[in-house]
């Protein structure tokens, strides 16, 4: 014989319904069935809040008794054919005036009594049975009812009845010997008492039910079909990647159960657990499903089950010098609760004997407070135990297994991966048995815990970046470009996974929980909302995803402000912003420091030479020992790219303009052609060389006439090139006469650093400079004669992109 179980959104309606009657028809092909059924999904609630409303005095309970009755009559309506309905329709009628008489009584005299409660929601499981029995009837199926208020027997405390085992038992044995049909149909939840009174199970009571009758019948297997498709590894709502476990053991599934995993509730499985009867979790909706297992012994070799959490906690800390030593402390906190009925989650005591840490649910804070304080209200005076501290707004995280204990290394990896997502610990419990290992954790912090340790345990170590991109003009469009491109190589061969959250223009900004398509942002970021820093970051922060990073393609100052705020949310950034690392020398150090501080890379290659690796070679050669001396480059690829193309037959003006055009130059061609940038760059290379400078300390001999560097406008400047044409031209003729090329060359050396529009001759390096390249010379203690040089691309909206997307990489691999 097999035992069916079917929870309230398994029968939640007739569509539902069918379902059933068909898993039902098919499980008795083989054996004898018995089927407990839930009351339909969200009647119980009902019935409450109708009782709730008739004890207050609300006539309010008119109206839910009302949609009660419409609710059974249409699901009648729409299972049994019309003309068989009058009869059931005139059962079910008789059922629902009983009910209206109780609900009457309770209005009366404003009492709601657990006796009267448990009949009132009795109606529930006593309606769904009855139709879902009719309504197999009718598909000719070999049936019969059966009141489980005729089977199992308790004591009289109502709304949490114990069971009286041994009347129980030999009922039901009696009962299923007699019983001629192969399908039973019975109510779960409820039961009687002695005197026949009605009584209910509690919480998790038709799984009760089931397991009950499965154990007193020593039925082969106990199926509890509900909405998923067994135990997941953990919440699927929180964790995507999440998966039912195959097979898990009586113990693990209990474990998961009370951290959260609402499947099954663990009391209820106890009498099929003595017994040792296989449990199989089962999706109504997809019965094709394996399901999940639950054995005496799991096959599952992995140590690790799966990942569960509680939520809304209150950590409560007592602690006091007066504690130590002193026999009882422990014996009076615990008995103190338990006396109010007060549940404790989580406990975890120091060896000192200095402190006991407990985890409640938040809505018994403020009398656990008080229960406390009263209890111990005289160490409290005598300054022998410190004011309790309470702290809400807390979780407790599972590590679920039976074999974690033969495993080692499964705490460290747990805490861990934690640390490495700055998820603070507050508080850890672990019994000897290491079935499972449980850590306090802020509430906000709950979704990412789950993801990375999900990854951490039970995924090829595939890790998940998530980007949130500000600018998607050249630089930002081609990024996201070369993301879409590598998306399926970065899976396969480096196992990260980008997804690009958030995205922001100068106007709007546009966010997706799952990630945006980069194959169709452009239409949705012009009708998405406007745009709001603020927001913006307040969003990241809410979101509060694993690996988050903050990527910056502007040139925008107010943006650059912004960085330290991430950091110091453990959120990381990387920039091709330079504005960031070479404003005011204590700024920079305190980004570092605050990257190192709340474990956030804060990377800006692309800050030096856009996609070359200049930065990073400077600090390989720093953190090695090595000691710099001398740099010599050429930093901007759009003055090279400029001075490279202007020739007696191209003006100044136009090649400027024509740089623009192409990308090279920044929207205010004033910003490279000032020398601020090239400034900017060889600020940033003195400061990673362990020089403390600032930007003002910078020699600039600037090439460009009074007139220019005074314009107050883009089109200002660009008119003052063209009229300043015999300026440029002298410049350009005077080193074609010294047979030398123009070069803007960044130089650093003694601890000075200088820009200027150098004459280069040909036996230079940088002389062959061709296009946007950029050139750096290290002069070194371990490259004296011979400086190692740095040679490539340095401008443009590709290689620039090129670069962010390998610090992006970088952190990947980190």
């Amino acid at each position: 014989m097999k035992v069916l179980k079917f929870g309230g959104s398994s029968v939640a309606s007739s569509e539902n319904i069918y379902k059933v009657i068909n898993i039902v028809k098919k499980s008795s092909e083989k054996t004898e069935v018995a089927v407990i059924v839930s009351a339909l999904g969200g009647i119980t609630n009902l019935l409450l809040e109708t009782g709730e409303l008739a004890c207050a005095n609300n006539e309010l309970y008119k109206e839910k008794l009302k949609a009660i009755e419409e609710r059974h009559i249409q699901v009648v309506r729409e299972l049994i054919p019309i003309n068989n309905q009058s009869g059931i329709l005139g059962t079910v009628k008789k059922m629902l005036n009983k009910l209206e008489n109780i609900l009457e009584g309770v209005f009366l005299i404003n009492e709601l009594s657990n006796k009267t409660a448990d009949k009132i929601v009795s109606f529930g499981e006593l309606f769904s049975s009855y139709i879902i029995a009719e309504a197999m009837k009718n598909t000719n199926l070999d049936i019969s009812l059966k009141n489980t208020q005729e089977l199992i027997f308790t004591d009289e405390n109502f709304s949490n009845a114990t069971v009286k085992f041994k009347e129980t038992n030999t009922a039901i044995k009696d009962f299923f010997k007699q019983n001629k049909t192969k399908i039973v149909i019975l109510p779960g939840f409820i039961a009687s008492t002695k005197k026949g009174e009605t009584a209910t199970l509690g919480r998790g009571g038709s799984d009760y039910t089931a397991a009950i009758i499965t154990a007193a019948t020593n039925a082969e297997i106990l199926e509890i079909w509900t909405d998923v498709s067994g135990m997941y590894t953990a919440n699927p709502k929180f964790v995507r990647q999440a998966f039912p476990i195959k097979n898990i053991s009586y113990q693990e599934a209990m474990e998961l159960s009370h951290f959260g995993a609402k499947v099954i509730y663990p009391p209820t499985i106890q009498p099929v657990l003595e017994k040792e009867i296989p449990i199989v979790i089962k999706n109504t909706f997809n019965p094709e499903e394996d399901g999940t297992l639950i054995t005496k012994i799991s096959s599952n070799k992995n140590p690790i089950k799966g990942i569960s959490h509680i939520e809304n906690m209150t950590l409560i800390t007592l602690e006091g010098s007066g504690m130590v030593g002193i026999p009882g402390f422990s014996k009076r906190l615990f008995g103190a609760l338990s006396q109010e009925k007060v549940n404790i989650s989580l406990i975890t005591q120091a060896s000192s004997e200095h402190s006991i840490c407990i985890a409640i649910d938040n809505v018994d804070a403020e009398k656990a407070k008080l229960i406390i304080d009263t209890e111990f209200v005289y160490e409290i005076e005598q300054h022998k135990v410190k004011p309790l501290l309470v702290e809400k707004n807390n979780a407790i995280i599972a590590l679920v297994g039976d074999r974690m204990k033969s495993h080692q290394g499964i705490s460290g990896k747990m805490f861990s991966t934690l640390g490495k997502n700055n998820v603070n610990i507050r508080a850890i419990a672990q019994g000897a048995s290491e079935k499972n290992i449980s850590a306090v954790i802020a509430h906000k912090d709950v979704k990412k815990a789950l993801n990375t340790l999900h990854s951490t345990f039970f995924e090829n170590q595939v890790k998940q970046l998530n980007l949130f991109v500000v600018g998607v003009g050249n630089v930002g469009s081609k990024l996201l470009n070369q993301i879409k491109n590598q998306q399926q190589y970065l899976i396969e061969n480096l196992r990260i996974q980008v997804r690009i959250i958030a995205i922001t223009n100068s106007k709007k900004m546009l966010f997706n929980e799952d990630g945006i398509d980069l194959d169709n942002w452009k239409i949705p970021l012009e009708s998405a909302e406007s745009l709001d820093m603020d927001l913006f970051h307040t969003k990241i922060i809410e979101l509060n995803y694993r690996n988050s990073i903050f990527i910056d393609n502007t040139a925008n100052e107010n943006i650059a402000s912004l960085y330290a705020h991430y950091l110091t949310e453990s959120v990381a950034v990387v920039t091709c912003n330079k504005i960031a690392c070479s404003s005011n020398y204590s700024n920079y150090l305190n980004l570092k420091k605050l990257s190192r501080e709340y474990n956030a890379p804060f990377l800006y290659e692309t800050n030096v030479g856009a996609g070359l690796p200049i930065i990073d070679t400077l600090k390989n050669l720093i953190a090695s020992g090595d000691k710099v001396i001398e740099i010599q480059a050429v930093l901007s690829g759009s003055l090279n790219f400029i001075f490279n193309n202007f020739n007696a037959e191209n003006s100044f003006y136009e090649v400027v303009k024509q740089a623009g055009i192409e990308g090279f130059t920044e929207p205010d061609p004033r910003i490279d052609l000032s020398g601020i940038d090239v400034m900017r760059k060889i600020l940033i290379l003195a400061r990673e060389s362990g020089l403390k400078l600032e930007l003002d300390a910078i020699n600039n001999k600037s090439f460009l006439p009074k007139i220019s560097l005074d314009a107050n406008s883009v089109e200002d400047f660009m008119n003052t090139l063209k009229k300043e044409a015999t300026h440029f031209n002298k410049i350009r003729e005077k080193a074609v006469a010294n047979n030398c090329r123009l070069k803007y060359v960044a130089q650093l050396n003694n601890g000075n650093a200088k820009v200027s529009l150098e004459e280069i001759a040909p036996d230079h390096p940088f002389y062959n400079l061709e296009g946007s390249d950029n050139i750096v010379l290290f002069f070194t203690d371990r490259y004296r004669k011979q400086p190692l040089i740095i040679k490539g691309a340095g401008a443009g909206a590709d290689v620039t992109a090129s670069g962010l997307f390998a610090d992006i990489i970088r952190i990947g691999n980190n």
